[in-house]
């Protein structure tokens, strides 16, 4: 029933306002009461005085009997909303004007009266002799005199006839039009709150349609709750926006993930097909090696074991690339920066692949850096391995008599090493593919036993620092890296 925001909220403001009329009702009621208490204590305060002094109660210093016996029907007739009492200095009734069959009480409580008599602030509420529970407003005053009484002449302001006049007015035709009044207003009030309420959740709803839908989609398809909003507005438009921006985002990361999905199982697939030659051929030779160890002689036996533990170190390396590039992409690796010169770290490694450069007839060739070369804050290891990956590829695509240039050199806010060879470059098609892991770019390269991975790995050391890795194609042949490292701001 108030599964809605909506029907809560009218559910609160129905119990508000009934509340509110209750407490109203009895506010007017206890305020009108009082009122009127104390406007006829004021206004009749003097009342028993004047009934004494006017009637001739007190004769030769002593009270009148058959003089108050008079009084009394002339008062149940002249002015029927009072009544009267005389009290003894106890407080015990001896006399009064009321139905003798109405009267209930035997005595009368004197601390108001005192508190009259002293002057105390009204209203002042006494017993009424006709209920045992009930106070009255009152006027008092001592007989026969002030300065000798002998009891009170004790005028309940308010009697019985008058109570039932109040309760006639009460059920009168303008006291039910007031009722009715405030009850309208109660009630157009509620009609006003529920269409406001109304209103303002109308957004609200929208908001949670939007929602149901997104999640009925599958979380890829999403219509925005703030189009064409500007942004800011209100806290159910700043809602809506938030919530176009979330679902914009989840629905961005579930096209990554889809992706990545996508690109594992074909990573999975390449390293089983990958994996399985070079084990192949380290099984089938110590197979080979077990099942003819007799026959085989020790030249044959010394290649097979030559054979096999090749290829073990081709896998043992394909494993470790592996596991490395499993740390890059989980981002468990953290490059420890320090500021480095890439000029002598570029000539440590070009130092480090001139044997292998000649012994393939290839020529290094490092251009002489820029005497202000400044620094770069890099993880020396980690750029050294993405140096000699670089290296080792350039080499491995140069014939004998090609020369392999490498060069550093300062550009807006980092520093590029760069590396170029005379091979037989990349296939445009491949061009931006062959960061991917078990791309190859040439088609040697699978007969060369590599296992594509050098050059993922490669890009994302150089993104781990903040730079970048790109290839492109020389004119007239070969292929030219270009690593992008950031200075060192210190």
């Amino acid at each position: 029933m108030f599964s809605t925001l909506y029907a809560r909220l009218a559910a609160v403001l129905c119990g508000l306002l009934v509340a509110i009329g209750l407490i109203y009702a009895l506010l007017v009621a206890s305020s009108t009461s009082r009122h009127l208490q104390e406007l006829a204590q004021h206004l009749n305060r003097d009342v028993a005085l004047r009934i004494v002094a006017d009637r001739n109660l007190v004769a030769e210093g002593r009270l009148s009997m058959d003089a108050l016996k008079a009084t009394f029907s002339a008062y149940m007739e002249i002015n029927p909303s009072i009544e009267i009492y005389l009290l003894d200095l106890d407080g015990r009734i001896l006399s009064f004007s009321a139905d003798p069959g109405k009267v209930k009480r035997q005595s009368v409580d004197l601390g108001p009266i005192r508190d009259f008599l002293g002057g105390a602030p009204f209203p002042l509420l006494g017993d009424d002799p006709r209920s045992y529970d009930r106070m009255k407003a009152f006027s008092v005053t001592p007989v026969p005199t002030a300065a000798a009484p002998e009891g009170y002449l004790y005028v309940v302001l308010r009697g019985e006839q008058y109570d039932t006049a109040v309760q006639a007015l009460q059920e009168s035709f303008v006291l039910r039009i007031s009722g009715w009044a405030v009850a309208g207003s109660l009630g157009f009030g509620l009609l006003a709150g529920l269409l406001l309420f109304h209103l303002l959740t109308r957004r609200l709803r929208r908001l949670a349609r939007t929602l149901k839908a997104f999640e009925g989609s599958g979380f890829s398809a999403h219509t925005p709750f703030g189009q064409g909003v500007e942004e800011g507005g209100d806290e159910i438009e700043r809602l809506g926006q938030a919530f176009d921006r979330m679902a914009k985002r989840i629905m961005t990361q579930l096209q990554e993930l889809r992706a990545q999905d996508q690109s594992r199982r074909e990573l999975v697939a390449q390293i089983s097909h990958d994996l399985r030659t070079p084990l192949a051929a380290v099984t089938g030779y110590l197979e080979t090696l077990s099942m003819k160890s007799g026959t085989v002689d020790e030249a044959r036996r010394a290649e097979y074991l030559e054979i096999a533990l090749r290829q073990s170190r081709r896998l043992g390396g394909m494993v470790d690339a592996l596991f490395e590039l499993a740390r890059l992409e989980a981002r468990d690796l953290r490059p420890e920066l320090e500021p480095a010169n890439l000029a002598e770290l570029l000539q440590d490694v070009v130092l480090k692949f001139e044997p292998r450069a000649i012994g393939s007839g290839v020529r290094l060739k490092m251009r002489p850096p820029a005497d202000d070369l400044p620094a770069a804050q890099v993880d020396v290891a980690l750029v050294e391995r993405v140096l000699d990956n670089l290296l080792e590829n350039a080499l491995e695509h140069a014939s004998g008599g090609e020369v392999v240039e490498v060069a550093v050199i300062q550009t807006d806010g980092a520093l590029e090493i760069g590396i170029c060879d005379r091979g037989p470059g990349i296939p445009e098609p491949h061009l931006e593919s062959i960061f991917e892991p078990f791309r190859r770019g040439a088609a040697g390269d699978r007969a060369r036993g590599h296992a594509g991975l050098g050059l993922s790995i490669a890009r994302r050391i150089a993104r781990l620092h903040g730079g970048e890795l790109q290839v492109t194609n020389r004119e007239g042949g070969g292929a030219h890296f270009v690593l992008r490292l950031p200075l060192d701001d210190g």
